[in-house]
């Protein structure tokens, strides 16, 4: 297996930004793995996840980042990362969705992922959004949280933690089998 990177890019939305960053991988006989590629307040966003078909790619990986910002306005970031681990079938996790919905407010994201934090409970991946309320057209604030939980924790006293936090910041928060 050859070496792993992530590389995270972003760049003003426009037509062609995925096959400019993309590109530079496979000119270098880079294999895509994992891809999370989203619309964020006008800039194309990219985080992507590969392995390098030989060992001495890392250097011009890291040039072709550097003109993608020259050339193309494209702010790159690469960092190779260890090999892959195999990863055993009930690994002593259980996966879980918290879905947190209410009024739009600085430290939502802070509060509930330090919660987690705290209770060892792992974020595999978050997706938030601020919308209108239909009613009041008031800033909703949405997040969908998938967590991975030791099955050796206790969810009643996870639930009621959650409660607590949802309390303090008056949303809505709720925990659900995936």
């Amino acid at each position: 297996m050859g070496q792993r990177f992530i590389l995270t890019a972003f760049g003003k939305d426009r037509p062609g930004i995925a096959a400019d960053v993309t590109e530079i991988m496979y000119e270098n006989g880079c294999n895509l793995e994992e891809t999370s590629m989203t619309l964020l307040a006008g800039q194309f966003t990219l985080i992507l996840l590969f392995t390098a078909g030989s060992a001495d790619v890392a250097d011009p990986l890291f040039k072709a980042c550097r003109r993608l910002e020259q050339e193309k306005g494209i702010s790159a970031f690469l960092r190779p990362i260890e090999p892959k681990e195999t990863v055993k079938s009930g690994n002593g996790f259980i996966s879980r969705t918290l879905h947190v919905e209410g009024l739009d407010q600085a430290g939502i994201v802070y509060k509930i992922s330090r919660f987690l934090a705290d209770q060892r409970i792992n974020i595999a991946d978050l997706k938030s959004t601020v919308t209108a309320s239909p009613q009041s057209g008031t800033a909703l604030y949405v997040m969908d949280i998938l967590v991975q939980i030791s099955t050796d924790t206790d969810l009643d006293a996870v639930e009621k933690g959650l409660s607590a936090v949802a309390d303090s910041l008056n949303v809505d928060i709720a925990l659900s089998a995936d």
